[in-house]
């Protein structure tokens, strides 16, 4: 008896072995090029059955690759940790999925696996396919940001919290430079998706383009007899990437943040990123002289009345003003008579004084919000 069972121990470790696959591995998606998509503990990964050719911006095995055994994507839930220690989790990861560390690329996050989207798109014989885990409420940010770190190896944390890393797999060979364009339109469509929620920076007062741990892997099939050189947004290939990673990247935000445009329709987080917060809000309201009220029930009540329709509104107007002052593509003076428009509308629906905007700047602009803002939670708490 125990010799059988030891030769089935044998047998099943030398499946696992030529196969490449564990006893945990869980299937869930079939791709168009069959490669299958599987999860495995914190990890998500697909396994090539041919040479793919593969862009990555990876630190394990990135850039452009045509040996590679697969790729995966890896939620560490370690999330202090130096450079070289990453590599060495990852290249362990690796071996535990079935792969070589030196003939798989991978990616590592703070998003859960379970948070995972999935989005398909094809047109006459083109399919891909995003697969995309997202974080952006501790991480976010703007291209182009201030930042300190400029020395790979006093790197700390990584990965950080929240990440969008996306992996995209297309049916169809492509040469290099359009592979390469592939990863562009990707990026474009990424950054559409944070547009498209309003997503601010974590580092700035501008909107986010994306996290500052991003990853990206873009597979092409060099096995395809069907050949496209434009994966740009004039081409249809172009198109599908677009809408299947805009898709995958909202749907993995709903899952990991919450991040829904009802979750947006709030006029404290659309002000967040110009450093309003509610203990702000709530100092100030008690500096300004009006009738003191518990802390509780004041930001109960600021909570409720920010998420009104006719203050989202008129204040998603004016932060927009604010955006295009930012930009330069309005001076302090039209923003001025174009905000103070619009906090006159607002004081007169809640019988406020309107008040002025004082000085002529971005802060000048948010102290103004805020006076109305407070002379509207003092009349609604009053009443």
């Amino acid at each position: 008896m125990w010799r059988a069972s030891l030769l089935l121990v044998f047998l099943f470790s030398l499946l696992i072995h030529i196969t490449g696959f564990a006893a945990d591995q869980r299937h869930l998606y079939r791709l168009p090029t069959g490669d299958d998509v599987f999860r495995q503990g914190n990890s998500i990964g697909i396994k090539f059955n041919q040479p793919r050719s593969v862009l990555s911006t990876s630190i394990i095995n990135g850039g452009l690759r045509n040996d590679l055994q697969g790729v995966f994507n890896h939620n560490s839930t370690d999330m202090v940790m130096t450079v070289e220690a990453y590599v060495v989790r990852m290249r362990q990861e690796a071996e535990s999925m079935g792969f070589s560390p030196d003939r798989v690329s991978s990616m590592g996050t703070g998003a859960r696996m379970d948070n995972v989207a999935i989005k398909s798109a094809s047109y006459q014989g083109t399919e891909l396919t995003a697969i995309v885990t997202a974080g952006v409420e501790g991480n976010a940010g703007r291209v182009g940001d201030p930042t300190n770190y400029h020395n790979p190896k006093a790197k700390p944390n990584m990965p950080r919290p929240g990440t969008i890393n996306i992996m995209l797999i297309m049916n169809v060979d492509m040469p290099p430079g359009t592979l390469a364009r592939a990863l562009v339109t990707c990026t474009e469509a990424k950054t559409a998706a944070l547009q498209e929620l309003m997503v601010g920076s974590r580092y700035s007062n501008g909107l986010a383009t994306g996290s500052g741990t991003d990853q990206t892997i873009v597979v092409a099939n060099p096995q395809a007899e069907l050949y496209l050189d434009d994966t740009g947004k004039h081409s249809k290939l172009g198109e599908l990437i677009g809408l299947a990673v805009k898709d995958a990247v909202k749907e993995a935000l709903v899952k990991q943040n919450r991040l829904t445009a009802q979750k947006q329709h709030d006029a404290l987080r659309r002000m967040a990123r110009f450093g309003v917060t509610k203990e702000r809000i709530y100092q100030d309201y008690l500096n300004a002289g009006y009738a003191a009220v518990d802390k509780e029930t004041f930001l109960q009540q600021l909570v409720a009345f920010a998420q009104s329709d006719s203050i989202v509104t008129g204040t998603s107007l004016y932060v927009h003003l604010l955006d295009q002052y930012n930009w330069g593509l309005l001076t302090a003076d039209e923003v001025a008579e174009a905000g103070a428009g619009l906090l006159a509308t607002a004081s007169r629906q809640y019988n406020v004084e309107p008040g002025t905007i004082g000085e002529h700047s971005l802060n000048g602009f948010v102290e103004a919000w805020e006076r109305v803002l407070l002379a509207c939670m003092n009349r609604k708490l009053s009443q």
